[in-house]
């Protein structure tokens, strides 16, 4: 009976909280229906004195455990190396340029497009504007539709005449590979993925299925190309071919995308949806040098001023109240399981 009780106990108090946060989420969505407040903000983050950060701290203890060592070597060692950290210090001339890095993860759907805009939006707003923007790019590419707009977004950097460098650590393929295409240097690791110049789509058809189970199914269309292929309808010949051509068309697009913003480059040859990787995609003039994003960045320490820009969403009060809800019925069943285990440990 104890453990029936305890039980009860545990499921209304699960059912007290998840009311308690329904109630509280429908009545904060209509307080904040009409809210004009910005949905997130730009976030900036100075790199080159992160960098320099880094690299006082490496000199300290560095400095630290020569100090410690015993020997005239070792001490003769110790002030070379103080001499070279000031002489590096002193020297170091004043950065007068400015280099914005922006990053961009996508996935099938590239669901960062939307902070991909306001990243550009507030680089063009910018009152001074970069002498470089660096965009850190890892994505196997998705939906036609969607990369097309972030490729778009990039665009927008190109036509204001402001220099963009794209980066690819591990992969820039398909809609990735068209986004890349917008800079005007490609920097490719030496094994990165990139090409996948081509388009692909597929669809299952279960009709047969369901016409051997007496279902049917009736689809009606106003005008000849409004269904090409279909799910659950039975499909025919004309429709195939009216959908390969789509394809051949969404496969055209993309090749004259990128042999407008890469000229040098034979696409016809490269674009059967093959990958390279980042020295083979050098030699066939998929990308314009072989380095990774950290030496790109290193090097444009040297005279740039490195500041990293990325929009950050708000976390409205209902997906704030919704985790803490997951994490008070996480708690209520950690609670309960100890119980239950302390009983039946007297047992």
């Amino acid at each position: 009976m104890e453990f029936v009780a305890d039980y009860g106990l545990f499921l209304l108090e699960t059912l007290t909280i998840v009311l308690a946060v329904i109630l509280v989420i429908a009545a904060s969505s209509k307080l904040s229906g009409g809210s004009d407040e910005p949905k997130g903000a730009i976030k900036i983050t100075d790199l080159s004195k992160k960098l320099a950060d880094q690299a006082k701290q490496v000199s300290t203890s560095v400095n630290t455990a020569l100090a410690e060592e015993k020997g005239s070597l070792l001490e003769r060692l110790r002030k070379r190396f103080r001499k070279a950290t000031r002489d590096t210090s002193e020297k170091s001339p004043k950065k007068e340029k400015l280099a914005v890095v922006i990053e961009f993860k996508g996935d099938m759907k590239a669901s960062q497009v939307a902070s991909l805009r306001e990243e550009v939006s507030a680089i063009l707003a910018m009152e001074r504007k970069p002498d470089q923007v660096v965009l850190k790019l890892t994505s196997p590419g998705g939906l036609v539709h969607t990369y097309g707009l972030a490729s778009s977004q990039l665009s927008r950097l190109r036509d204001a005449n402001i220099p963009l460098c794209a980066c690819v650590d591990t992969v820039a393929a398909s809609g990735g590979y068209m986004m890349a295409v917008c800079a005007d240097r490609i920097i490719s690791a030496p094994f990165a993925v990139l090409g996948s110049i081509g388009v692909v789509a597929q669809i299952p058809n279960i009709h047969r299925f369901l016409k051997n189970r007496d279902v049917d199914i009736e689809l009606h269309t106003a005008g000849t190309n409004k269904r090409t292929l279909t799910l659950l309808g039975e499909n025919t010949p004309e429709g195939r071919k009216k959908f390969k051509e789509d394809l051949e068309q969404t496969h055209t697009l993309f090749k004259s995308w990128i042999a407008e913003r890469r000229p040098e480059l034979d696409v016809d040859a490269v674009a059967d949806g093959s990958i390279f990787y980042g020295t083979d995609a050098l030699m066939k003039g998929l990308c314009d040098e072989i380095a990774t994003s950290d030496d790109v960045l290193m090097k444009l320490n040297i005279d740039h001023h490195l500041f990293a820009l990325k929009w950050v969403e708000k976390k409205t009060l209902a997906a704030r109240l919704g985790r803490d809800a997951s994490e008070a019925v996480v708690d209520q069943v950690d609670n309960y399981m100890n119980r239950t285990h302390q009983d039946f440990t007297r047992l």
